[in-house]
């Protein structure tokens, strides 16, 4: 009698794809993402896709080409032959946020944009790392004078003074805001880890979704977050929100109720126990 192989869920590939820092896909776990969108999906195929972009800038350069000529030529093809850039039209769209939908459209947002070209830029050898700037993600790659700060919105590479105008918005509060020469901006360039780039990838459909009220959406994106990061209760609490507005009373109750046990003291305890307290008399 033939063996049958349980094929995963997309959920349960994603953990299996996130379980470990460890050799951490980031390419793979950023594609996995659009399944809940498009259960079908062939990850593989949308891995094959760049790799098939890699072996064609690849074959533009000599193997003994420095990391600055790499670096141009990169954003060359990236950015203009192969006409990658940001959705000004419809910045807002989920689809921005799915890599198959990116890599067929060209558009995207900056963080989706980036995660593609690291992936390119690793492949032709460069040092390149993702930046969890504040509000807007950024790529950065190491060549021979230091490096170099890219927009991948738009292809921009920044310098000092850009990325000081950048952080203005972020000083709102602050007595007298820091002038750049005082500004500690090797803070906020450091690289961020591929789980963090993940996180940040479903935070922007979280917004999305809520934003949209669109609840089975959300509690789909949560699932996820929840299983990326295990011990963010905060998650667990949104989830069971969104479970509580779509009608699903008692998983609302049941992720609520752990998110109570695991952070009691939290600052909205209170307001999610009168929550408990409605969900169970209704």
């Amino acid at each position: 009698m033939p063996m049958k192989l349980a094929v995963p869920t997309p959920l349960e590939y994603f953990a299996s794809l996130v379980h470990s820092d460890e050799g951490f896909p980031l390419l793979e776990a950023a594609a996995s993402i659009a399944q809940d969108e498009y259960p079908q999906l062939d990850i593989q195929q949308v891995q094959s896709e760049v790799d098939h972009l890699v072996a064609r800038l690849q074959r533009r350069l000599a193997q003994d080409a420095p990391a600055l000529q790499r670096l141009r030529m990169l954003n060359q093809f990236f950015f203009a032959d192969l006409g990658f850039g940001g959705n000004v039209n419809n910045y807002y769209d989920p689809e921005n946020s799915y890599l198959n939908d990116v890599l067929r459209t060209r558009r995207g947002i900056p963080i989706s944009l980036g995660v593609l070209w690291m992936e390119l830029a690793h492949g032709i050898g460069l040092q390149a790392h993702g930046v969890a700037f504040p509000g807007h993600f950024m790529v950065k790659a190491q060549v021979s004078r230091g490096q170099v700060l890219i927009d991948p919105f738009t292809g921009q590479s920044l310098s000092r003074e850009d990325l000081v105008e950048r952080l203005v918005p972020f000083q709102h509060g602050v007595p007298e805001p820091l002038q750049a020469d005082d500004l500690p901006l090797g803070l906020f360039l450091q690289p961020a880890a591929p789980r963090d780039i993940i996180a940040r990838m479903l935070r922007n459909l979280k917004e999305l979704h809520r934003s949209n009220e669109d609840w089975q959406r959300l509690i789909a994106v949560l699932d996820r977050m929840i299983i990326l990061l295990p011990t963010d209760w905060q998650e667990l609490r949104d989830r069971g929100l969104a479970h509580a507005a779509s009608g699903q009373h008692a998983l609302a109750l049941q992720d609520l109720e752990a998110y109570l046990a695991h952070a009691g003291d939290a600052a909205d305890a209170l307001q999610v126990a009168e929550q408990i307290r409605q969900l169970r008399e209704n």
